[in-house]
């Protein structure tokens, strides 16, 4: 099964397969086209990112402006930036979603 949307930098995802699997995370890197680095500024911060492969995950349609931003500019984000997108995403995308099911 192949993911709808590309990998991006700032992009939203949840884990699919392994002991972490239904974890959302952020994209803040990517290695080649299979492998992608993930964190989550929690239990996974940026300084030691997870490498996982694309096929892994659940790419969903949100990309962090404040993440992908700070990324592109300074190279780095700081793990608050980390939660507050994913606790963005959490509060209005996820909850979205599910008002229309």
């Amino acid at each position: 099964m192949k993911n709808r949307y590309p990998a991006h930098i700032g992009r939203i995802v949840c884990e699919t397969r392994g002991r972490n699997a239904g974890v959302f995370s952020v994209i803040v890197g990517q290695i080649d086209n299979n492998l992608v680095l993930i964190a989550d500024g929690d239990k996974r911060k940026f300084d030691r990112p997870k490498k996982k492969n694309i096929n892994h995950l659940h790419l969903y349609n949100y990309v962090s402006p404040e993440v992908k931003n700070s990324i592109l500019q300074t190279g780095r984000v700081t793990d608050g930036k980390l939660r507050y997108a994913l606790h963005t995403f959490r509060s209005f995308y996820l909850a979205r979603e599910e008002g229309t099911h």
